[in-house]
């Protein structure tokens, strides 16, 4: 989440909502929600709230603040988008950037700090936890997208010191749902990817996704290095869309409530039924059954790269949603 939690997470959506989110195996959440073990530490102030940008749909987007977990809705329809396939790009080392049919010389948009719509989605690189409000000195991170037909693929690059356990950054590619739709009236929610990490540092990549009104944050971690969930393990090995979680629950924290679904197993490419952990989340009162949809977000939670370039290559990213 993007609550500044041992840094974890912390959003600033619009509505100034604190997120949890936890960096490294110490972090934990700021309302001592002890990530994996760890204590507490002083919450984020900058926010990962997402920016007034259109999902699918088209209308501009304008970036908020916004931090790794919470965005602000903002004024796109339903997405729509058509997915693709899942060939995975592989795993980088070090510093190496994996190959992404999207370069900087043909990119739809790129930016530091800022957003930009691609097609029917925004990319946002927030950096909701650095500069002097926050007390972090992060180093440079930018971000660039391209539009390949129904599908968005994009690059990010970040420096972040070593041995930094909060997390700084979420850059990330957000679906907005200003018209805030009931959960129930879904029938498909699905994201499918393809993404290369660098595995240096502390970080992971994940969704962040918010509802009503962004007071309730749900997270699905994909690829996991060196973090820990904020909050609880209440469930372990649920079998769901033929992937296995545990569940990690945190009932405050500024937020109606924090859950991941912890992937036991990375995978780096595939279609995940996002859809179907929302509905196991709520039948297991993690989430109201009638509970809107704000924002879905997709990205990377950056707490170090080990003061070393790192690059995070995304390939081939869509939503259905209706």
């Amino acid at each position: 989440m993007q609550l500044p939690r041992k840094l974890c997470a912390t959003f600033v959506l619009p509505v100034g909502l604190l997120l949890l989110c936890s960096c490294s195996q110490d972090a934990a959440s700021p309302t001592d929600l002890g990530s994996s073990g760890g204590t507490a530490n002083a919450s984020a102030t900058g926010g990962d709230t997402s920016a007034a940008g259109t999902s699918i749909g088209g209308a501009t987007g304008n970036g908020g603040a916004r931090s790794n977990n919470g965005g602000v809705a903002g004024s796109g329809a339903t997405s729509g988008g058509a997915s693709s396939g899942t060939s995975g790009a592989g795993a980088a080392a070090g510093n190496a950037s994996a190959s992404n049919a999207c370069s900087k010389a043909n990119a739809t948009c790129s930016g530091s700090n800022t957003g930009c719509n691609v097609g029917s989605y925004y990319l946002f690189d927030n950096q909701w936890n650095c500069g002097a409000s926050s007390g972090n000195d992060c180093g440079p991170e930018s971000a660039y997208g391209c539009l390949e037909g129904n599908t968005v693929s994009w690059v990010a690059t970040s420096n972040q010191p070593a041995g930094n356990t909060a997390v700084l950054t979420y850059p990330a590619v957000q679906d907005n749902f200003d018209s805030k739709p009931l959960l129930s009236s879904f029938n498909t929610i699905s994201a499918t990817f393809e993404e290369t990490s660098p595995h240096v540092g502390d970080y992971e990549v994940a969704w962040d996704c918010w509802f009503n009104d962004n007071a309730n944050e749900l997270m699905v971690w994909v690829d996991n290095y060196n973090q820990a969930p904020g909050g609880k393990k209440v469930a372990t090995n649920v079998a769901l869309g033929g992937r296995s979680y545990d569940i990690w629950w945190a009932a405050g924290s500024g937020t109606s409530g924090y859950l991941v679904f912890y992937a036991t197993a990375t995978f780096t490419s595939g279609t995940v039924d996002l859809l179907q952990l929302f509905e196991y989340a709520v039948t297991n009162g993690w989430l109201p059954a009638s509970s809107t949809v704000n924002q879905l977000s997709f990205g990377i939670e950056i707490c170090s790269t080990n003061g070393q370039d790192a690059t995070w290559s995304f390939n081939n990213y869509s939503i259905t949603a209706n």
